[in-house]
């Protein structure tokens, strides 16, 4: 089984637009997920048979993308937008290991059914956790990434927000709790 396909195309008014389908093995349906980038999106259902029906869908799904203007966006083109929580201690206590699967876990989902992209990874890093998301869209993900940690209440007052291109380690501040002008890993 090809795991997911996410595809995005901009529209003729310039909004960037996604689609994506997978297949659930768990509950037998092959599920394809579509809206505009940042927006709650719409999910549809299908019940198949076996991971060959799945396969075929897929196949199909993956034309008509192509065919309706949408493609994958490279790495290359995407961003990185990391979000990062001070931390007491060098290398984290036990409560900000659970603080990390608690975000991640949030950012994940949440990302994702928006179209924003994907938690990439998560590491300790002198006094910080930093939590990597690649996305299409910059503002987006960092309106998100506020909403999320703000609404699961994962200390947001702790919470700093940068954003770099792929392939650039010079990260901009796009949100801290504090007046700062810098942003580090």
């Amino acid at each position: 089984m090809s795991g997911i396909i996410r595809v995005y195309k901009r529209d003729e008014e310039g909004t960037l637009q996604f689609r994506e389908a997978w297949f659930d093995e768990d509950y037998s349906q092959f599920v394809m997920n579509h809206g505009v980038v940042g927006h709650q999106s719409t999910t549809d259902e299908t019940d198949v048979e076996n991971a060959e029906a799945a396969e075929r869908l897929m196949d199909a799904f993956a034309v008509q993308c192509a065919e309706d203007g949408y493609a994958e966006i490279p790495e290359q083109e995407q961003f990185w937008v990391v979000a990062q929580y001070a931390l007491k201690t060098k290398d984290g206590t036990s409560r900000d290991r659970y603080l990390e699967e608690k975000a991640k876990d949030a950012l994940i989902s949440h990302l994702a059914w928006r179209g924003l992209g994907i938690v990439d990874r998560s590491e300790f890093s002198d006094s910080k956790l930093n939590i990597f998301c690649l996305t299409p869209d910059v503002n987006n993900t960092v309106s998100a990434i506020k909403v999320c940690i703000r609404g699961e209440d994962l200390d947001f007052t702790k919470l700093s927000i940068g954003a770099a291109p792929f392939g650039e380690d010079t990260f901009k501040l796009k949100h801290s709790p504090k007046p700062a002008n810098s942003f580090t890993l």
